[in-house]
């Protein structure tokens, strides 16, 4: 059955949401996002008894995202998802004028100078990295490369000391598993999420107090002293920052670097190119955003009816942009379906890719990701002159929001 049997309309509805949600779990769902993407551009659907609006393709979406009229909704009560319990307030869920408020304060904290303070110690952890995962031959690149570093990158950045790290780990996987809908959930995962949430709350709040007492030179002593004419972070916003930034800064960074791996593996021919110009990593790294992103939806409310792209939406009702679809759109990309390491080199008319968003909410912490994947790459294209995957299989996470690989078997050569 393909996904255009799924997606079977009904009184003009979109009928294969659940469908369209499910096939991120998929070793390749881009089959089917392009079938869901031929139904049209704006699907009017159901989810859980709401009304939302299915976009597809990378014009909509980046209109939807970018419109004033689109939100979160949270604050007013109009959100039609209901209230946020995933543990990830704040920023994240904030509208305006909150939301510009607060990514003020944290901008002023967390700026390129701070980023570029950490490239030292993010080189030598990515060699020491190399150097264990050379010497075994044969490694799990998710435990051996792309998670460790993304997690040490924000723990340092926080100033969480190394022994906490690998408990950190397990509450944002926990807190990341939490952004799915919540229909797609387990008691259990749901169990986890709110133990992680208050985890969270608990190990944050000492660590302010301390940094309180006795700044250091890390991004939470800058957020505690953070101050705009008088305007400062509150302990609860303090509180949901910190989580937001691990997690958000982390497991997304995990799997672009295990999905930029796929990806070379996918396309010998790419990875020769990367090989010979060492220049074309940067590029690469957005090509690897736009073939793979690492955030396959996006979901937003409507504040206030408006007409966006010709389609009419209705205050209250919801919007789910599929990112890995607008990514892959036909209309706006050429030869879409395959990866390509040059295509965002130069000053080419590539559209931008959606794989850190757009409008107000666009990834604060974008830079830092790229900062992270380049040296991976780099790093991993210099020192192992081949690496291909091993015989066990690889193994996706069954989530459906992030997307990424559980296991990632590699065999690598000196």
């Amino acid at each position: 059955m393909t996904a255009l049997d799924e997606a079977s309309t009904s009184e003009g509805r979109f009928t294969g949401l659940m469908a369209a949600l499910a096939a991120s779990r998929l070793p390749d769902p881009y089959p089917r996002y392009r079938e869901i993407q031929q139904l049209g551009a704006f699907l009017p659907a159901d989810l859980a008894g709401a009304t939302v609006t299915v976009v597809t393709t990378l014009a909509g979406a980046t209109a939807v995202l970018a419109h004033p009229a689109i939100g979160h909704g949270y604050r007013d009560g109009v959100s039609y998802r209901g209230g946020a319990d995933d543990g990830l307030g704040s920023l994240l869920r904030a509208d305006p004028p909150d939301h510009a408020r607060l990514r003020r304060l944290v901008g002023k904290a967390f700026t390129p100078a701070v980023i570029a303070d950490l490239v030292p110690e993010l080189t030598a952890l990515v060699d020491d990295l190399l150097d264990a995962a050379i010497d075994r031959g044969e490694v799990d690149a998710v435990e051996a490369l792309a998670r460790p570093l993304p997690l040490r990158a924000m723990c340092r950045l926080l100033g969480v000391p190394a022994a906490d790290e690998q408990e950190f780990g397990g509450w944002a996987d926990a807190l990341t598993r939490g952004l799915d809908p919540p229909l797609l959930l387990t008691a259990a995962e749901k169990s986890a999420r709110a133990h992680a949430t208050v985890a969270f709350d608990e190990y944050f709040r000492e660590l302010i107090a301390q940094r309180r007492r006795a700044p250091r030179e890390d991004l939470l002593s800058r957020l505690v002293a953070r101050h705009d004419d008088g305007d400062v972070l509150s302990e609860r916003e303090l509180l949901e920052l910190c989580t937001l930034l691990l997690v958000a800064g982390y497991e997304t960074t995990v799997n672009l670097i295990s999905g930029g791996i796929l990806a070379l593996l996918a396309h010998p021919d790419q990875l020769a190119a990367l090989r010979a110009d060492p220049a074309l990593v940067g590029p690469a790294v957005e090509e690897m955003l736009r073939y793979d992103p690492p955030v396959q939806f996006i979901a937003r409310t409507v504040l206030a009816d408006a007409e966006i792209g010709g389609h009419a939406f209705t205050g209250g009702d919801g919007v789910i942009m599929m990112i890995g679809a607008a990514n892959r759109d036909p209309e706006a990309f050429d030869q879409p379906d395959r990866f390509l390491a040059d295509r965002y080199a130069g000053a080419g008319r590539t559209p931008r890719h959606l794989g850190f968003g757009t409008g107000i909410h666009y990834c604060l912490g974008a830079p830092l990701a790229r900062i992270e994947a380049e040296l991976a790459f780099r790093a991993l294209l210099r020192r192992v002159p081949s690496f291909t995957l091993a015989e066990q299989a690889v193994v996706y996470r069954d989530q459906i929001v992030i997307r990424g690989v559980r296991t990632l078997p590699l065999s690598l050569s000196a």
